[in-house]
């Protein structure tokens, strides 16, 4: 799945039109898009700006130039992303795009994992979808990803994985076969699983107590903020709410947005630049804010998941528990390059409504913990008791 969002129904570019602004994040079904409304306001952005400007001059001259001389776009453009040291930069085929977009309606073909690639290289495990082939195999977060297919993984964009785990340069369809190589502390293995077509079912729902509910947020896919304000309408009367964004690797800004709106009554949720405009995210008024709070964070807890953690502790909406999120805070703009291939380029980062930066230094939860950190988020919230 993947992930990242907006205020739109995701599209395709046209040449000349708006580029789209997106905070990405990378899941197992891929990316996709939506734009962000912003105020207009510029501030000076100094070396930072020019920077991400100059980035992405190079990536759409260089895609540019070898259309000109018969070669291929993507290529060019893939070589100078990997000069560019851009860390979440990716470029996607136009078919790769398309089926990213499909995958934020909630469907996609996988095997049902999630990713990332950690600061030495290695892709591992965050994170695997109950009742798919990968859970059915008895993959669990952690396991280190060592090849698809044969094929090596190390060192690659998670991008690059997720595609091979899908089977993008083949059009593999449901029921094909796929050989992952892993690895869980010494023991080393293979696996081979059978692709199959799965829904995201991105909020589940489960009453604790007569007086606690969790709600498990796993990314934020489309209509995700509408399902949380239902959880929430039908949870018992005064009772307190778990937000569960641990292993949320991202999603749809808009949903993020939307359901910080579930539990504040308006105001900001976020600023981000984008090439030294400053814009801002606000939520709608009418929110429930009575009801005790407790959002449940860990390293998986990634980009809109950690927007949405932040405005919830600085708008002291919520104790946050668990353990320091992943530090995913940057905005990329996709451009379309010649060939319909699609590039997106980090142009510019957010704050929490307090002006925290995210990028690179994650949410620092209120009540550090990592063993039993749910039944530890369920008591804190018992003792939030009733605020009326």
């Amino acid at each position: 799945m993947s992930g990242r969002d907006l205020f739109c129904q995701p599209r395709r570019f046209g040449r000349g039109a708006a580029l789209t602004l997106v905070f990405a994040s990378v899941l197992v079904a891929g990316a996709a898009t939506g734009a962000l409304p912003g105020d207009g306001r510029r501030t000076a952005s100094g070396e930072t700006r020019e920077a991400t400007a100059g980035h992405a001059q190079d990536v759409t001259r260089a895609a540019e130039e070898a259309a000109a001389v018969g070669k291929s776009p993507m290529e060019a453009a893939e070589r100078a992303v990997s000069r560019s040291g851009d860390r979440w930069a990716a470029v996607y085929s136009e078919g790769e795009y398309e089926e990213f977009e499909e995958s934020l309606d909630g469907r996609y073909t996988g095997v049902g994992l999630w990713a990332r690639r950690d600061t030495d290289g290695r892709i591992e495990v965050t994170g695997v979808r109950p009742g798919s082939p990968a859970a059915g195999a008895g993959i669990r977060a952690g396991d280190r990803l060592r090849s698809v297919d044969g094929h090596g993984v190390d060192g690659r964009p998670v991008t690059e994985v997720v595609s091979l785990l899908r089977g993008d340069a083949t059009d593999a369809a449901a029921g094909t076969a796929v050989t992952l190589g892993l690895q869980r502390g010494t023991r080393a293995w293979s696996e081979t699983l059978r692709r199959a077509l799965l829904s995201t079912d991105s909020v589940t729902v489960r009453h604790a107590s007569d007086d606690a509910t969790v709600i498990r947020i796993s990314a934020f896919t489309k209509g995700v903020g509408d399902a949380v304000r239902s959880a929430v309408r039908a949870a018992p009367a005064g009772g307190g709410i778990v937000l569960d964004l641990r292993g949320n690797s991202g999603g749809l800004v808009a949903e993020a947005t939307a359901t910080a709106s579930v539990f504040l009554d308006g105001g900001l949720v976020a600023t981000y630049d984008v090439d030294g405009d400053q814009r801002a995210l606000h939520a709608d008024p009418g929110g429930d804010t009575d009801r005790p709070l407790v959002a449940l964070v860990d390293g998986g807890t990634m980009s809109a998941a950690e927007l949405l953690t932040g405005a919830l502790q600085d708008r002291g909406r919520a104790v946050v528990v668990g353990s320091r999120t992943f530090g995913k805070g940057s905005v990329q703009m996709p451009s379309e390059l010649p060939d319909g291939s699609v590039a997106e380029l980090t142009v510019g980062h957010y704050r929490t409504p307090s002006g925290r930066a995210v990028d690179g230094k994650g949410i620092t939860p209120d009540l550090e913990v990592t063993d039993g950190a749910l039944e530890r988020a369920e008591a804190v919230l018992g003792g939030l008791g009733d605020p009326s």
